[in-house]
């Protein structure tokens, strides 16, 4: 009786053993699977807040200081760099931010413009004349932006960044401080022009890469009739066509572009304001600005769609570069203006 007893028990003991292993398996299934879908919604929602681009902010003005108004302009965009949400995350290694490519290509498009606005002051607007001692902590601050934005540490590009922004900060100190008056703005119709060109360019160049979101042939700029001057044989025609994984990052480097000319030409407003109305260009300003603040309006749509020209879909980067190519041409109608008497 007790070995069939002790029988029965192996039996049982048998027949729970494997449905209770099976249990255990599914039960730490369905925890992992929990785990899993927690943690991507966690990531995607973290992804989704650190992709919120920030606001226009108001143009700072001391009626006081001419050159107040541009160089706490360019501080502050250098500030919204290193502290938006997120942060800067280009140089990011880690989950989500690693996997992001629309903010980091917004923050290469306004870093782009804080390194021509730094060139600029360090160049022509601090400097009286060509032959003249370019000022010491704009010296300084140049070389800190164009530090690459994928570098982590040993220096880190926030880092780099950050001292940039010390040291204009700096050379502004030295613009409020009246009873030192050793630092300099001159803010002339050459100066701007000099900048207007930098800008001029800039804009062209992403017109045309927004452009190319469809396929297209164009006619090569560049070319040379019968190759008259022009060392490297080339067709006086090519076919462009951005990648569909490269569209987004194109359009969102061009709203951090936008983003940024419009801080700076609100700056421009208010420090070169007495060239401006004396050349008639206030409007022409205004104007500018205007065109690049509609680059900024919220994209309904969820991701960048690439419909073409007249199709039935919408490609947002032919818009972008609409908008673009007009901020572009009033840009030259306004460096014309500075060229003139």
């Amino acid at each position: 009786m007790t070995e069939l007893s002790d029988a029965l028990k192996d039996q049982i003991a048998g027949v729970r053993g494997p449905g209770s292993s099976e249990k255990k398996n599914a039960a730490r299934g369905i925890v992992l699977t929990a785990v899993l879908f927690i943690v991507v919604v966690v990531m995607s929602g973290i992804a989704l807040y650190v992709s919120i681009e920030p606001r226009l902010f108001p143009a700072p003005k001391n009626k006081d200081v001419v050159g107040y108004s541009t160089t706490e302009t360019v501080i502050q965009m250098t500030d919204v760099l290193l502290h938006k949400r997120g942060g800067f995350i280009t140089n990011d290694i880690l989950p989500p931010f690693s996997l992001l490519d629309n903010m980091p290509a917004w923050e290469k498009g306004v870093l782009v413009q804080i390194r021509d606005m730094s060139r600029a002051l360090r160049k022509d607007i601090a400097r009286s004349q060509s032959q003249s001692t370019e000022d010491a902590d704009l010296a300084k601050a140049e070389p800190y932006y164009h530090l690459g934005m994928t570098h982590y540490m040993f220096p880190a590009s926030e880092d780099e960044y950050r001292l940039a922004m010390n040291s204009m900060r700096a050379y502004q100190a030295r613009l409020l401080d009246v009873d030192n008056p050793n630092a300099q703005f001159y803010a002339r119709a050459d100066n701007l022009r000099n900048w207007l060109q930098d800008v001029e360019t800039r804009l062209g160049s992403m017109s045309q890469r927004l452009s190319a979101s469809v396929d297209s042939t164009r006619e090569n700029l560049d070319y040379l009739d019968g190759n008259d001057g022009q060392f490297t044989p080339s067709s006086a025609t090519f076919k462009v066509q951005t990648p569909w994984y490269e569209i987004d990052d194109v359009f969102f480097e061009a709203r951090g572009t936008a983003w940024a000319l419009a801080q700076l030409l609100k700056a421009i407003k208010v420090d070169f304001r007495g060239i401006l109305e004396k050349k008639n260009a206030i409007a022409s300003v205004d104007q500018i600005i205007r065109e690049l603040e509609t680059t900024q309006d919220l994209v309904m749509s969820p991701i960048i769609l690439n419909g073409s020209g007249f199709g039935l879909f919408a490609n947002h980067s032919l818009v972008m570069a609409n908008y673009i190519s007009r901020a572009n041409a009033a840009i030259i109608d306004l460096r014309a203006l500075m060229e003139q008497g």
